[in-house]
């Protein structure tokens, strides 16, 4: 049985870290973290638009790692995507270098957290709640765009673990 590569996406506090551990432990397979987590706690700041590609090879290459240790599943927490996101909301504009890399990843199923969890905050790393509706709006526009089927999901944890199931089985 191939491994199906889960990606999860949405914008800051929606719940991502969460359901990513969550999904591993139910289905007892490997989540990849956010490295731009990591990479905010060892810089002390936030990324600039120079960091952006750099950011998203290291999750993608996390992400192949990962997939040795996963057998029916890896849960992605976050993706390349999310990355060229933010690039368009904070720089305006997508390296031509990232829009490639993310063009060229494959996810089985991708899965789009709401916004709908209460929102805390993270350090350097998490922007402000009001900026959550423009980046889900630049989401949606992104996944339009390159044609990305996905599933939005949303309501508290046990809720979101339910309709992953609907999609993915049982454990």
């Amino acid at each position: 049985m191939r491994t199906m590569r889960i990606a999860i996406v949405g914008s800051a506090s929606s719940g991502k870290t969460t359901l990513a551990q969550a999904l591993a432990g139910h289905y007892r397979d490997v989540w990849v973290p956010e490295y731009l987590r990591e990479f905010v706690e060892q810089r002390q700041r936030v990324p600039v638009e120079a960091d952006q590609l750099h950011i998203a090879e290291t999750q993608a290459a996390r992400e192949d790692l990962a997939m040795a240790r996963a057998s029916r599943f890896l849960f992605c927490d976050t993706t390349p995507l999310m990355t060229a996101v933010y690039s368009r909301h904070y720089f305006g504009r997508i390296d031509p270098r990232l829009a490639a890399l993310v063009a060229a990843r494959g996810y089985d199923v991708t899965f789009v957290c709401a916004p709908d969890m209460p929102w805390k905050p993270d350090g350097l790393q998490r922007e402000p709640e009001d900026q959550s509706a423009a980046v889900n709006a630049i989401l949606s526009e992104e996944l339009a765009a390159r044609a990305i089927a996905h599933v939005r999901i949303s309501g508290p944890l046990a809720q979101r673990l339910r309709q992953v199931e609907e999609v993915l089985g049982s454990a």
